[in-house]
């Protein structure tokens, strides 16, 4: 933080009044926006890797010189670690297109700004690329046949063995030899591959799209980022739409290479798999390892996208593959088929004290966490032991013993008003957790019955999961 002020008054010739954090992303690179008293301001980004940094830097001042859309660098650390860049606003080309993404119906205007975007990107690619020393790319200069196999098995180690779909994995090793030889022999061209090109990567100012954090960016098949922003797994492009973004990239491409409409458009399918298995992958790290819920909400469509583009050629040629995708899709967990639709999600879980407190996958910090050990314990007799909070055996005894009654009620009292306030405010998940010693008894009986309140008095998604007795339902 220091390093970043000392950097904007050298620069500015002032200190800088304020300075302040900006929203994390998916990277480890933290950001901050420095303003001086007078309103001149520069966004200052704080790396952990050197290499990627320097990566960064050496593109963005490469790209700025042809002129081109991205932020310039106004001061870098001595390290490196440390950089001032331009402030592009706050708008990026994912928020301004939210309506669109929220409903699945793009309005015209929206669909202006996104062919805009997907028409600058052969500009980045071929005039970008051209005389761009590659040698400064990070974590490697190219795409090749080992980055293609560390994104297939990112797919496989993150996310595909974190759901517990079985699969042949000597079949699956097969087929991703398979995919790998198709994507080398493809008929693409090569230039800058951005590698990350998707809405949260471009920022709009003054209504022309601007491109950030292309420091994983080398050289590769064009196809690749063209794959990565129609079929964003998130954005849920109608079929019409993909086809008038894949029109205008053709058409602005053309100058610049001798693109044969068939052969491009088959091509860029094969991409849009191979992209697709790469950001499940990415959920699966950045949703169920580092617990950043939103990723997770995300796969739905990732997976959907894949099931739009798989054919019975695709079927004979990655037999294993297309059949761990259909399992995946069958299979979805509660918290994937909750996708972020600005619904409000209430998650309602019961849990043993002798296991922790369940975490937050979302990100939001737990919500609400009630001790049901004061109540009744079934659990220590005999005839309960048994049994759990949904057998109507332990129903009975607690509903007739009384105390889990009002117990509920005032819970009611307290969390009622503030799915309220949630909806209101367009909140999208709340996490309510109800414990107790075995997390077989009270917990369960609360949590389930809580949870059909909830969904009684509320148009809102609700999942209930019983994490001691390994039951989870998606209840609304």
């Amino acid at each position: 933080m220091k390093g970043l002020k000392a950097l904007f008054n050298d620069y500015f010739g002032a200190g800088a009044a304020s300075c302040e954090k900006l929203a994390a992303s998916g990277s480890c690179r933290t950001y901050f926006r420095l303003k001086a008293a007078d309103g001149r301001s520069a966004v200052g980004t704080v790396g952990t890797v050197p290499e990627e940094n320097l990566a960064f830097l050496a593109i963005a001042r490469h790209f700025a010189a042809k002129g081109l859309n991205v932020p310039r660098v106004f001061a870098v650390s001595g390290d490196g670690m440390e950089y001032l860049q331009s402030d592009l606003g706050d708008e990026s080309l994912y928020a301004a297109v939210a309506d669109g993404r929220k409903t699945g119906n793009y309005s015209p205007s929206e669909n202006e700004l996104l062919k805009k975007t997907v028409a600058y990107l052969p500009k980045l690619q071929f005039e970008g690329g051209d005389g761009l020393d590659y040698s400064v790319c990070y974590p490697q200069k190219c795409f090749d046949r080992r980055n293609i196999l560390f994104d297939l098995n990112y797919f496989k180690y993150d996310y595909l063995k974190l759901t517990g779909v079985p699969f042949d994995e000597i079949a699956l090793q097969d087929d991703f030899e398979r995919l790998a030889d198709d994507l080398l022999a493809a008929d693409c061209p090569a230039g800058f591959m951005y590698r990350d090109f998707q809405g949260r990567n471009v920022m709009i100012c003054d209504g022309e799209p601007w491109f950030i954090d292309f420091q994983g960016g080398r050289r590769g098949p064009v196809c690749y980022d063209l794959a990565s922003f129609v079929w964003q797994a998130s954005a849920r492009y109608p079929a019409s739409l993909r086809e008038e973004l894949v029109n205008a990239y053709i058409k602005a491409a053309r100058p610049y290479a001798d693109l044969d409409n068939d052969s491009f458009r088959a091509t860029l399918r094969l991409f849009v798999l191979f992209r697709t298995l790469q950001v499940l992958g990415a959920y699966g790290f950045r949703g169920y390892i580092e617990k950043k819920g939103y990723f997770i909400a995300s796969v739905p469509f990732a997976l959907a996208n894949a099931a739009t583009i798989i054919d019975d050629g695709y079927r004979a040629r990655y037999p294993q593959l297309c059949g761990v995708l259909d399992a995946l899709s069958q299979s979805l967990r509660p918290e994937e088929s909750s996708a972020d639709d600005g619904r409000l999600t209430v998650e309602v879980t019961s849990f043993s004290f002798r296991q922790g407190v369940p975490a937050d996958a979302s990100g939001n910090g737990g919500g609400y966490v009630f001790d049901c050990r004061y109540l009744a314990n079934p659990g220590r007799y005999e005839p309960y032991k048994k049994f759990n909070g949904l057998d109507a055996n332990v129903i009975e005894f607690l509903e007739k013993e009384g105390g889990i009654l009002v117990f509920l009620d005032h819970v009611k009292t307290v969390v009622f008003p503030h799915i309220d306030k949630f909806i209101e405010r367009g909140f999208t998940h709340m996490m309510v957790s109800f414990g107790c010693t075995g997390g077989q008894h009270r917990s369960v009986y609360s949590a389930q019955h809580f949870a059909e309140a909830v969904a009684a008095a509320y148009d809102v998604d609700v999942i209930v999961r019983h994490t001691a007795i390994n039951v989870n339902k998606r209840l609304k």
